[in-house]
Protein backbone atom coordinates (compact mmCIF):
# COMPACT_ATOMS: atom_id res chain seq x y z
CA UNK A 1 0.00 0.00 0.00
CA UNK A 2 2.56 2.15 -0.25
CA UNK A 3 3.73 4.96 -2.73
CA UNK A 4 7.47 4.63 -4.77
CA UNK A 5 8.47 8.18 -5.86
CA UNK A 6 10.35 7.62 -9.13
CA UNK A 7 12.77 11.24 -10.34
CA UNK A 8 13.53 11.38 -13.68
CA UNK A 9 16.31 14.01 -14.89
CA UNK A 10 16.91 15.22 -18.41
CA UNK A 11 20.48 15.78 -17.95
CA UNK A 12 22.83 14.99 -15.13
CA UNK A 13 26.75 15.86 -15.33
CA UNK A 14 29.30 13.62 -14.03
CA UNK A 15 32.02 14.79 -12.20
CA UNK A 16 35.71 14.32 -13.97
CA UNK A 17 39.32 15.29 -13.74
CA UNK A 18 39.95 19.05 -14.34
CA UNK A 19 43.13 19.48 -13.09
CA UNK A 20 46.37 18.90 -13.24
CA UNK A 21 47.22 16.49 -10.27
CA UNK A 22 43.51 14.47 -10.72
CA UNK A 23 44.36 13.78 -14.20
CA UNK A 24 48.12 12.86 -13.26
CA UNK A 25 46.58 10.43 -10.18
CA UNK A 26 44.34 9.04 -12.67
CA UNK A 27 46.86 8.33 -15.63
CA UNK A 28 49.24 6.75 -12.84
CA UNK A 29 46.47 4.70 -11.86
CA UNK A 30 45.90 3.29 -14.92
CA UNK A 31 49.26 3.16 -16.50
CA UNK A 32 50.23 0.75 -13.49
CA UNK A 33 47.15 -1.24 -14.20
CA UNK A 34 48.28 -1.76 -17.61
CA UNK A 35 51.90 -2.82 -16.33
CA UNK A 36 50.49 -5.45 -14.47
CA UNK A 37 48.41 -6.43 -17.57
CA UNK A 38 51.62 -7.35 -19.40
CA UNK A 39 52.62 -9.69 -16.55
CA UNK A 40 49.51 -11.02 -16.26
CA UNK A 41 49.30 -14.71 -18.07
CA UNK A 42 45.91 -13.36 -19.38
CA UNK A 43 47.92 -11.04 -22.24
CA UNK A 44 50.51 -13.93 -23.11
CA UNK A 45 47.70 -16.53 -23.60
CA UNK A 46 45.59 -13.94 -25.91
CA UNK A 47 48.91 -12.81 -28.11
CA UNK A 48 49.61 -16.65 -28.62
CA UNK A 49 46.24 -17.08 -30.00
CA UNK A 50 44.72 -14.36 -31.52
CA UNK A 51 45.45 -13.79 -35.02
CA UNK A 52 47.73 -11.09 -36.42
CA UNK A 53 44.82 -7.96 -37.26
CA UNK A 54 43.12 -8.90 -34.24
CA UNK A 55 46.09 -8.88 -32.48
CA UNK A 56 47.06 -5.40 -33.67
CA UNK A 57 43.72 -4.43 -32.29
CA UNK A 58 44.24 -5.91 -29.24
CA UNK A 59 47.68 -4.06 -28.57
CA UNK A 60 46.41 -0.59 -29.98
CA UNK A 61 43.45 -1.12 -27.11
CA UNK A 62 45.39 -2.29 -24.61
CA UNK A 63 48.86 -2.07 -23.51
CA UNK A 64 50.71 -1.12 -26.90
CA UNK A 65 49.79 2.76 -26.26
CA UNK A 66 51.40 2.87 -22.83
CA UNK A 67 54.22 0.54 -24.15
CA UNK A 68 54.86 3.07 -26.93
CA UNK A 69 55.06 6.05 -24.60
CA UNK A 70 57.64 4.02 -22.73
CA UNK A 71 59.53 3.61 -25.63
CA UNK A 72 59.64 7.44 -26.49
CA UNK A 73 60.68 8.80 -23.51
CA UNK A 74 63.72 5.81 -23.38
CA UNK A 75 64.81 6.23 -26.75
CA UNK A 76 65.33 9.78 -25.73
CA UNK A 77 67.87 8.31 -22.33
CA UNK A 78 69.16 6.33 -25.14
CA UNK A 79 69.98 8.96 -27.01
CA UNK A 80 71.39 11.73 -24.56
CA UNK A 81 73.19 9.36 -22.42
CA UNK A 82 74.64 8.03 -26.11
CA UNK A 83 75.74 11.46 -27.08
CA UNK A 84 77.20 11.92 -23.30
CA UNK A 85 79.58 8.67 -23.73
CA UNK A 86 80.61 10.10 -26.70
CA UNK A 87 81.23 13.34 -25.43
CA UNK A 88 83.47 11.96 -22.71
CA UNK A 89 85.15 9.46 -24.25
CA UNK A 90 86.49 11.73 -27.23
CA UNK A 91 84.94 9.62 -30.17
CA UNK A 92 83.11 12.92 -31.01
CA UNK A 93 85.89 15.10 -31.13
CA UNK A 94 87.41 13.09 -33.74
CA UNK A 95 84.17 12.86 -35.69
CA UNK A 96 83.75 16.43 -35.84
CA UNK A 97 87.67 17.33 -36.37
CA UNK A 98 87.58 15.02 -39.41
CA UNK A 99 84.05 16.24 -41.37
CA UNK A 100 82.31 19.47 -42.19
CA UNK A 101 78.47 18.56 -41.05
CA UNK A 102 76.94 19.98 -44.02
CA UNK A 103 75.30 16.44 -44.76
CA UNK A 104 74.39 15.80 -40.60
CA UNK A 105 73.06 19.53 -40.92
CA UNK A 106 70.68 18.89 -43.48
CA UNK A 107 69.73 15.48 -42.33
CA UNK A 108 68.79 17.09 -38.81
CA UNK A 109 67.31 19.85 -40.88
CA UNK A 110 65.02 17.00 -42.14
CA UNK A 111 64.55 15.06 -39.73
CA UNK A 112 63.67 18.42 -37.22
CA UNK A 113 60.15 18.98 -38.80
CA UNK A 114 59.03 15.75 -37.46
CA UNK A 115 60.99 16.13 -34.11
CA UNK A 116 58.35 18.82 -34.15
CA UNK A 117 55.20 16.47 -33.73
CA UNK A 118 53.87 18.13 -36.82
CA UNK A 119 53.44 14.74 -38.14
CA UNK A 120 51.42 13.31 -35.21
CA UNK A 121 48.96 16.38 -35.14
CA UNK A 122 48.21 16.04 -38.59
CA UNK A 123 45.33 13.61 -38.46
CA UNK A 124 43.70 15.98 -36.07
CA UNK A 125 44.49 18.69 -38.44
CA UNK A 126 42.55 17.13 -41.05
CA UNK A 127 39.73 15.62 -39.22
CA UNK A 128 39.16 19.31 -37.95
CA UNK A 129 39.35 20.43 -41.26
CA UNK A 130 36.64 18.51 -42.52
CA UNK A 131 34.40 19.77 -39.09
CA UNK A 132 35.28 23.31 -39.43
CA UNK A 133 37.37 24.14 -42.71
CA UNK A 134 41.10 24.00 -43.34
CA UNK A 135 41.51 27.84 -41.68
CA UNK A 136 39.33 26.60 -38.53
CA UNK A 137 41.43 23.67 -38.35
CA UNK A 138 44.75 25.74 -37.87
CA UNK A 139 43.40 28.19 -35.59
CA UNK A 140 42.38 25.44 -33.31
CA UNK A 141 45.96 23.65 -33.59
CA UNK A 142 47.34 27.03 -33.25
CA UNK A 143 45.09 27.93 -29.77
CA UNK A 144 46.01 24.32 -28.50
CA UNK A 145 49.90 25.51 -28.61
CA UNK A 146 49.12 28.84 -26.87
CA UNK A 147 47.36 26.79 -24.61
CA UNK A 148 50.35 25.16 -23.95
CA UNK A 149 49.38 21.59 -24.71
CA UNK A 150 52.40 20.49 -26.12
CA UNK A 151 53.94 21.08 -22.17
CA UNK A 152 50.67 19.18 -20.66
CA UNK A 153 51.33 16.12 -23.19
CA UNK A 154 54.49 15.99 -22.62
CA UNK A 155 54.12 16.05 -18.81
CA UNK A 156 51.44 13.25 -19.13
CA UNK A 157 53.79 11.55 -21.13
CA UNK A 158 56.10 11.02 -18.31
CA UNK A 159 53.36 9.82 -15.59
CA UNK A 160 52.47 7.39 -17.83
CA UNK A 161 56.12 6.09 -18.70
CA UNK A 162 56.91 6.25 -14.94
CA UNK A 163 54.34 4.27 -13.20
CA UNK A 164 53.81 2.05 -16.28
CA UNK A 165 57.81 1.14 -16.03
CA UNK A 166 57.50 0.95 -12.55
CA UNK A 167 55.17 -1.19 -12.16
CA UNK A 168 56.82 -3.55 -15.05
CA UNK A 169 59.57 -3.61 -12.66
CA UNK A 170 58.24 -4.38 -9.45
CA UNK A 171 54.69 -4.65 -9.46
CA UNK A 172 52.34 -2.70 -7.07
CA UNK A 173 49.69 -0.93 -8.87
CA UNK A 174 47.29 0.35 -6.76
CA UNK A 175 43.99 2.46 -7.02
CA UNK A 176 44.34 6.59 -6.58
CA UNK A 177 41.51 8.44 -5.64
CA UNK A 178 41.44 11.65 -7.89
CA UNK A 179 38.20 13.33 -6.20
CA UNK A 180 36.98 15.27 -9.01
CA UNK A 181 36.19 18.47 -7.16
CA UNK A 182 36.11 21.57 -8.56
CA UNK A 183 39.63 22.60 -9.24
CA UNK A 184 40.58 25.94 -8.59
CA UNK A 185 42.03 25.86 -5.53
CA UNK A 186 46.33 26.60 -5.51
CA UNK A 187 48.01 23.74 -4.60
CA UNK A 188 51.06 24.31 -2.12
CA UNK A 189 54.31 23.58 -3.81
CA UNK A 190 55.16 20.53 -0.76
CA UNK A 191 52.32 19.26 -2.38
CA UNK A 192 53.47 18.95 -5.85
CA UNK A 193 56.96 18.18 -5.24
CA UNK A 194 55.66 14.67 -3.47
CA UNK A 195 53.67 14.04 -6.27
CA UNK A 196 56.25 14.70 -8.72
CA UNK A 197 59.91 14.41 -7.78
CA UNK A 198 60.43 10.90 -8.53
CA UNK A 199 58.25 10.58 -11.60
CA UNK A 200 59.42 13.93 -12.70
CA UNK A 201 61.35 16.31 -11.26
CA UNK A 202 64.29 14.26 -10.70
CA UNK A 203 64.30 12.47 -13.92
CA UNK A 204 64.50 15.96 -15.83
CA UNK A 205 67.29 17.24 -13.44
CA UNK A 206 68.90 14.25 -14.55
CA UNK A 207 68.38 14.51 -18.18
CA UNK A 208 69.13 18.36 -17.06
CA UNK A 209 72.27 17.75 -16.09
CA UNK A 210 73.22 15.30 -19.06
CA UNK A 211 72.00 18.27 -21.45
CA UNK A 212 74.77 20.85 -19.84
CA UNK A 213 77.99 18.67 -19.40
CA UNK A 214 77.33 17.69 -23.10
CA UNK A 215 77.03 21.32 -23.95
CA UNK A 216 80.09 22.47 -21.45
CA UNK A 217 82.57 19.08 -23.01
CA UNK A 218 81.14 18.46 -26.36
CA UNK A 219 82.81 19.49 -29.71
CA UNK A 220 79.49 20.10 -31.39
CA UNK A 221 78.52 22.51 -29.32
CA UNK A 222 82.25 24.00 -29.01
CA UNK A 223 82.77 24.54 -32.91
CA UNK A 224 80.91 27.58 -34.70
CA UNK A 225 80.00 25.86 -37.38
CA UNK A 226 78.67 22.98 -35.48
CA UNK A 227 76.73 25.19 -33.31
CA UNK A 228 73.26 24.60 -35.71
CA UNK A 229 73.70 21.08 -35.37
CA UNK A 230 74.02 21.14 -31.63
CA UNK A 231 70.74 23.77 -31.39
CA UNK A 232 68.85 21.32 -33.07
CA UNK A 233 70.22 17.68 -31.67
CA UNK A 234 68.90 19.21 -28.05
CA UNK A 235 66.23 21.72 -28.65
CA UNK A 236 63.08 19.05 -27.79
CA UNK A 237 65.30 17.75 -24.92
CA UNK A 238 65.30 20.79 -23.61
CA UNK A 239 61.64 21.43 -23.73
CA UNK A 240 61.22 18.03 -22.60
CA UNK A 241 63.43 18.87 -19.11
CA UNK A 242 61.53 22.54 -19.20
CA UNK A 243 57.78 20.83 -19.44
CA UNK A 244 58.65 17.86 -16.75
CA UNK A 245 59.62 20.74 -13.75
CA UNK A 246 57.35 23.71 -14.98
CA UNK A 247 53.78 22.09 -15.92
CA UNK A 248 52.83 21.46 -11.73
CA UNK A 249 53.67 25.26 -11.51
CA UNK A 250 52.04 26.53 -14.99
CA UNK A 251 48.99 24.36 -14.76
CA UNK A 252 48.15 25.26 -11.01
CA UNK A 253 46.61 28.45 -10.23
CA UNK A 254 48.71 30.85 -8.45
CA UNK A 255 51.08 28.90 -9.91
CA UNK A 256 53.43 32.04 -10.72
CA UNK A 257 52.32 34.19 -8.23
CA UNK A 258 55.29 35.93 -6.30
CA UNK A 259 53.85 35.75 -2.45
CA UNK A 260 52.26 32.34 -2.72
CA UNK A 261 55.94 31.11 -3.79
CA UNK A 262 57.31 32.80 -1.15
CA UNK A 263 54.66 30.92 1.50
CA UNK A 264 54.87 27.75 -0.35
CA UNK A 265 58.81 27.62 -0.26
CA UNK A 266 58.49 27.99 3.80
CA UNK A 267 56.07 25.47 3.99
CA UNK A 268 58.10 23.10 2.22
CA UNK A 269 61.16 24.15 4.54
CA UNK A 270 58.89 23.17 7.32
CA UNK A 271 57.89 19.89 6.24
CA UNK A 272 61.51 18.27 5.08
CA UNK A 273 62.97 19.84 8.69
CA UNK A 274 59.94 18.17 10.36
CA UNK A 275 60.63 15.67 13.24
CA UNK A 276 57.11 14.74 14.26
CA UNK A 277 56.79 11.02 15.48
CA UNK A 278 55.69 7.88 14.38
CA UNK A 279 51.89 9.21 13.98
CA UNK A 280 52.79 11.73 11.63
CA UNK A 281 51.27 11.68 8.18
CA UNK A 282 53.14 11.89 4.42
CA UNK A 283 51.66 15.07 4.11
CA UNK A 284 53.53 16.37 7.18
CA UNK A 285 56.60 14.72 7.49
CA UNK A 286 59.10 14.35 4.46
CA UNK A 287 60.77 11.13 6.47
CA UNK A 288 57.16 9.43 6.18
CA UNK A 289 57.00 10.45 2.83
CA UNK A 290 60.05 8.94 1.96
CA UNK A 291 59.45 5.69 3.44
CA UNK A 292 56.18 5.67 1.64
CA UNK A 293 57.89 6.41 -2.19
CA UNK A 294 60.30 3.09 -1.21
CA UNK A 295 57.23 0.37 -0.60
CA UNK A 296 57.66 -0.94 -4.03
CA UNK A 297 61.23 -1.91 -3.44
CA UNK A 298 59.90 -4.51 0.03
CA UNK A 299 57.42 -5.95 -2.32
CA UNK A 300 59.82 -6.56 -5.18
CA UNK A 301 61.67 -9.74 -6.39
CA UNK A 302 65.48 -10.72 -6.77
CA UNK A 303 65.29 -9.75 -10.57
CA UNK A 304 63.34 -6.11 -9.52
CA UNK A 305 66.22 -5.53 -6.82
CA UNK A 306 69.07 -6.39 -9.52
CA UNK A 307 67.69 -4.46 -11.95
CA UNK A 308 67.21 -1.44 -10.29
CA UNK A 309 70.38 -1.61 -9.12
CA UNK A 310 72.02 -2.08 -12.82
CA UNK A 311 69.66 0.96 -13.64
CA UNK A 312 71.03 2.84 -10.46
CA UNK A 313 74.52 2.21 -11.80
CA UNK A 314 74.23 4.81 -14.80
CA UNK A 315 74.80 7.84 -12.41
CA UNK A 316 78.15 6.92 -11.46
CA UNK A 317 78.72 7.66 -15.62
CA UNK A 318 79.21 11.54 -14.63
CA UNK A 319 82.48 10.79 -12.25
CA UNK A 320 84.02 8.59 -14.68
CA UNK A 321 83.57 10.97 -17.86
CA UNK A 322 84.13 14.48 -16.24
CA UNK A 323 87.38 13.80 -13.58
CA UNK A 324 89.32 12.89 -16.60
CA UNK A 325 88.23 16.15 -17.94
CA UNK A 326 89.22 18.37 -14.99
CA UNK A 327 92.84 20.19 -14.59
CA UNK A 328 94.42 18.58 -11.72
CA UNK A 329 94.26 15.10 -13.68
CA UNK A 330 96.64 16.69 -16.15
CA UNK A 331 94.98 14.84 -19.51
CA UNK A 332 95.45 11.56 -18.09
CA UNK A 333 93.44 8.35 -19.37
CA UNK A 334 95.03 6.19 -16.54
CA UNK A 335 92.53 4.40 -14.37
CA UNK A 336 93.95 5.67 -11.13
CA UNK A 337 92.37 9.00 -11.55
CA UNK A 338 89.00 7.48 -10.96
CA UNK A 339 90.08 5.50 -8.14
CA UNK A 340 91.40 8.50 -6.71
CA UNK A 341 88.09 10.26 -7.41
CA UNK A 342 86.44 7.87 -5.60
CA UNK A 343 88.94 8.18 -2.42
CA UNK A 344 87.77 12.29 -2.69
CA UNK A 345 84.24 10.92 -2.00
CA UNK A 346 85.11 8.81 0.78
CA UNK A 347 86.61 11.78 2.20
CA UNK A 348 83.60 13.63 1.99
CA UNK A 349 81.21 11.38 3.13
CA UNK A 350 83.52 10.84 6.22
CA UNK A 351 83.89 14.54 6.92
CA UNK A 352 79.77 14.82 7.13
CA UNK A 353 79.49 11.83 9.19
CA UNK A 354 82.02 13.54 11.45
CA UNK A 355 80.15 17.16 11.41
CA UNK A 356 76.85 15.14 12.20
CA UNK A 357 77.79 13.24 15.19
CA UNK A 358 79.75 16.91 16.48
CA UNK A 359 76.63 18.59 16.04
CA UNK A 360 74.78 15.72 17.74
CA UNK A 361 77.43 15.32 20.57
CA UNK A 362 78.20 19.17 21.00
CA UNK A 363 75.90 21.33 19.59
CA UNK A 364 73.39 21.71 22.21
CA UNK A 365 75.21 22.31 25.68
CA UNK A 366 79.14 22.36 24.50
CA UNK A 367 79.13 24.39 21.54
CA UNK A 368 82.41 25.46 21.58
CA UNK A 369 83.63 21.83 20.97
CA UNK A 370 81.49 21.99 18.14
CA UNK A 371 82.55 25.48 17.04
CA UNK A 372 86.68 23.88 17.06
CA UNK A 373 85.49 20.92 14.97
CA UNK A 374 83.94 23.05 12.36
CA UNK A 375 87.58 25.76 12.27
CA UNK A 376 89.65 22.76 12.24
CA UNK A 377 87.53 21.18 9.17
CA UNK A 378 87.80 24.35 7.30
CA UNK A 379 91.24 24.61 7.79
CA UNK A 380 92.00 21.36 6.62
CA UNK A 381 90.21 22.13 3.67
CA UNK A 382 91.62 25.37 3.01
CA UNK A 383 95.38 23.99 3.22
CA UNK A 384 94.20 21.00 1.02
CA UNK A 385 93.20 23.55 -1.45
CA UNK A 386 96.26 25.45 -1.46
CA UNK A 387 98.71 22.24 -1.50
CA UNK A 388 96.37 21.27 -4.57
CA UNK A 389 97.29 24.75 -6.35
CA UNK A 390 100.56 25.04 -5.91
CA UNK A 391 101.74 21.43 -6.93
CA UNK A 392 99.29 20.44 -9.59
CA UNK A 393 97.25 21.78 -11.74
CA UNK A 394 94.25 22.14 -10.09
CA UNK A 395 91.77 24.98 -10.47
CA UNK A 396 89.33 26.79 -8.57
CA UNK A 397 86.96 25.82 -11.93
CA UNK A 398 87.65 22.38 -10.77
CA UNK A 399 85.09 22.91 -8.09
CA UNK A 400 82.16 24.04 -9.88
CA UNK A 401 82.86 21.16 -12.27
CA UNK A 402 83.53 18.25 -9.79
CA UNK A 403 79.67 18.76 -8.35
CA UNK A 404 78.55 17.66 -11.91
CA UNK A 405 80.68 14.73 -11.41
CA UNK A 406 79.90 13.46 -7.44
CA UNK A 407 76.26 14.64 -7.18
CA UNK A 408 75.28 12.25 -9.22
CA UNK A 409 77.64 9.73 -7.60
CA UNK A 410 75.77 10.43 -4.21
CA UNK A 411 72.41 10.08 -5.66
CA UNK A 412 73.53 6.73 -7.07
CA UNK A 413 74.75 5.68 -3.86
CA UNK A 414 71.39 6.26 -1.94
CA UNK A 415 69.39 4.88 -4.73
CA UNK A 416 71.69 1.62 -4.31
CA UNK A 417 71.41 1.59 -0.27
CA UNK A 418 67.71 2.23 -1.10
CA UNK A 419 67.26 -1.40 -2.55
CA UNK A 420 69.45 -2.62 0.04
CA UNK A 421 67.70 -1.65 3.05
CA UNK A 422 66.53 -5.08 4.30
CA UNK A 423 70.19 -5.09 5.29
CA UNK A 424 71.32 -1.40 5.86
CA UNK A 425 68.26 -0.63 7.98
CA UNK A 426 69.62 -1.91 11.03
CA UNK A 427 73.11 -0.62 11.20
CA UNK A 428 74.10 2.69 11.45
CA UNK A 429 75.26 3.45 7.76
CA UNK A 430 71.11 3.58 7.49
CA UNK A 431 70.96 7.05 9.61
CA UNK A 432 73.50 8.84 7.53
CA UNK A 433 71.40 7.61 3.88
CA UNK A 434 68.21 9.03 5.47
CA UNK A 435 69.79 12.44 6.36
CA UNK A 436 72.12 12.84 2.77
CA UNK A 437 68.51 11.96 1.39
CA UNK A 438 67.28 14.25 3.06
CA UNK A 439 69.62 16.92 1.47
CA UNK A 440 69.43 15.69 -1.88
CA UNK A 441 65.18 16.63 -1.36
CA UNK A 442 66.13 20.28 -0.70
CA UNK A 443 68.68 20.68 -3.26
CA UNK A 444 66.27 19.14 -6.15
CA UNK A 445 63.61 21.17 -4.73
CA UNK A 446 65.66 24.68 -5.52
CA UNK A 447 66.25 23.72 -8.47
CA UNK A 448 62.69 23.02 -9.30
CA UNK A 449 61.79 26.27 -7.42
CA UNK A 450 64.07 28.44 -9.34
CA UNK A 451 62.12 29.31 -12.74
CA UNK A 452 59.07 28.90 -11.07
CA UNK A 453 60.26 32.06 -8.36
CA UNK A 454 62.11 33.67 -11.31
CA UNK A 455 58.99 33.65 -13.00
CA UNK A 456 56.59 34.72 -10.66
CA UNK A 457 59.27 37.57 -9.73
CA UNK A 458 58.96 38.94 -13.36
CA UNK A 459 55.65 41.19 -14.15
CA UNK A 460 53.20 39.83 -16.43
CA UNK A 461 53.64 36.26 -16.00
CA UNK A 462 50.99 35.59 -13.64
CA UNK A 463 48.36 37.07 -15.09
CA UNK A 464 49.39 35.65 -18.47
CA UNK A 465 48.98 32.05 -16.58
CA UNK A 466 45.58 33.24 -15.36
CA UNK A 467 44.24 33.89 -18.61
CA UNK A 468 45.62 30.72 -20.32
CA UNK A 469 44.14 28.72 -17.01
CA UNK A 470 40.87 30.12 -17.21
CA UNK A 471 38.05 31.87 -19.21
CA UNK A 472 37.99 35.86 -20.09
CA UNK A 473 35.15 36.73 -17.20
CA UNK A 474 36.62 34.05 -14.49
CA UNK A 475 40.03 35.83 -15.60
CA UNK A 476 38.80 39.06 -15.11
CA UNK A 477 36.82 38.45 -11.67
CA UNK A 478 39.83 37.39 -10.72
CA UNK A 479 41.89 40.17 -11.04
CA UNK A 480 39.34 42.41 -9.46
CA UNK A 481 39.08 40.12 -6.75
CA UNK A 482 42.78 41.03 -6.32
CA UNK A 483 42.47 44.30 -6.16
CA UNK A 484 39.03 44.55 -3.69
CA UNK A 485 41.52 42.31 -1.29
CA UNK A 486 45.34 43.93 -1.83
CA UNK A 487 46.39 40.26 -2.37
CA UNK A 488 46.13 39.12 0.88
CA UNK A 489 48.03 35.81 1.42
CA UNK A 490 44.62 34.15 3.21
CA UNK A 491 42.69 34.46 -0.13
CA UNK A 492 43.20 30.74 -2.00
CA UNK A 493 41.61 30.77 -5.51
Amino acid sequence: GGNVTHHEYIQVGKGRDVGLNQISMFEAKVASGNGEQILSRDVYRLGHRLDFLRMLSFYYTTVGFFFNTMMVVLTVYAFLWGRLYLCLSGIESSIVAQSTNNALITTLNQQFIIQLGLFTALPMIVENSIEHGFLGAIWDFLTMQLQLSSVFYTFSMGTRTHFFGRTILHGGAKYRATGRGFVVQHKKFAENYRLYSRSHFIKAIELGVILIVYAAYSSVASFASSTAVYIIMTLSSWFLVLSWIMAPFIFNPSGLDWLKAVYDFDDFMNWIWYTGGVNAKADQSWEKWWYEEQEHLKKTGLWGKVLEIILDCRFFVFQYGIVYQLGISNNSTNISVYLISWVFVIVILAIYIVMSYAKDRYAAKEHIYYRAIQSLVIVLTILIVVVLLKFTGFKFTDVLTSLLAFIPTGWGLISIALVLRPFLEQTIVWNTVVAIARLYDVLFAVIVMAPTALLSWLPGFASMQTRILFNEAFSRGLHISRILTGKKSNVDW
